[in-house]
Protein backbone atom coordinates (compact mmCIF):
# COMPACT_ATOMS: atom_id res chain seq x y z
CA UNK A 1 0.00 0.00 0.00
CA UNK A 2 1.32 3.23 -0.74
CA UNK A 3 1.71 6.20 1.44
CA UNK A 4 -0.71 8.87 1.18
CA UNK A 5 1.59 11.64 2.36
CA UNK A 6 4.03 10.69 -0.26
CA UNK A 7 1.79 11.63 -3.15
CA UNK A 8 2.06 14.67 -4.94
CA UNK A 9 -0.40 17.72 -4.68
CA UNK A 10 -1.43 19.04 -7.76
CA UNK A 11 -2.96 22.25 -6.39
CA UNK A 12 0.05 22.28 -4.20
CA UNK A 13 2.56 21.94 -7.18
CA UNK A 14 0.58 24.91 -8.99
CA UNK A 15 0.66 27.13 -6.07
CA UNK A 16 4.32 27.30 -5.48
CA UNK A 17 5.10 27.22 -9.24
CA UNK A 18 3.14 30.91 -9.73
CA UNK A 19 4.51 31.83 -6.15
CA UNK A 20 8.17 31.36 -8.14
CA UNK A 21 7.28 32.75 -10.82
CA UNK A 22 5.90 35.64 -9.43
CA UNK A 23 8.88 36.13 -6.64
CA UNK A 24 11.32 35.46 -9.56
CA UNK A 25 9.88 38.45 -11.70
CA UNK A 26 9.68 40.70 -8.56
CA UNK A 27 13.47 39.91 -7.90
CA UNK A 28 14.29 40.53 -11.41
CA UNK A 29 12.62 43.83 -11.65
CA UNK A 30 14.51 44.83 -8.16
CA UNK A 31 17.79 43.51 -9.11
CA UNK A 32 17.83 45.99 -12.45
CA UNK A 33 16.55 48.67 -10.49
CA UNK A 34 19.37 48.20 -8.09
CA UNK A 35 22.02 48.39 -10.76
CA UNK A 36 20.44 51.29 -12.32
CA UNK A 37 20.94 53.14 -9.13
CA UNK A 38 24.76 52.16 -8.50
CA UNK A 39 25.18 52.74 -12.60
CA UNK A 40 23.78 56.35 -11.57
CA UNK A 41 25.93 56.99 -8.76
CA UNK A 42 29.03 55.73 -9.76
CA UNK A 43 28.67 58.11 -13.56
CA UNK A 44 28.23 60.43 -10.88
CA UNK A 45 30.76 60.00 -8.82
CA UNK A 46 33.21 60.10 -11.62
CA UNK A 47 32.17 62.97 -13.05
CA UNK A 48 32.82 65.15 -9.70
CA UNK A 49 36.10 63.62 -9.35
CA UNK A 50 37.10 64.58 -12.87
CA UNK A 51 35.17 68.26 -12.46
CA UNK A 52 37.32 68.10 -9.15
CA UNK A 53 40.80 67.58 -10.65
CA UNK A 54 40.48 69.15 -14.00
CA UNK A 55 39.61 72.22 -11.58
CA UNK A 56 36.21 72.91 -13.29
CA UNK A 57 34.03 75.02 -11.25
CA UNK A 58 31.69 72.96 -8.67
CA UNK A 59 28.31 74.96 -9.60
CA UNK A 60 27.67 76.74 -12.67
CA UNK A 61 26.11 80.55 -11.98
CA UNK A 62 22.83 80.29 -13.37
CA UNK A 63 21.47 83.68 -14.78
CA UNK A 64 17.83 84.96 -12.94
CA UNK A 65 15.10 85.88 -15.38
CA UNK A 66 14.50 89.53 -15.02
CA UNK A 67 11.44 90.52 -13.39
CA UNK A 68 9.14 92.56 -15.01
Amino acid sequence: MKNPWTKKNPLMSMWLSAANRTMGSARGQATRAAKREIGAAQADATRQIVDFWSGKPARTATKRKPRR
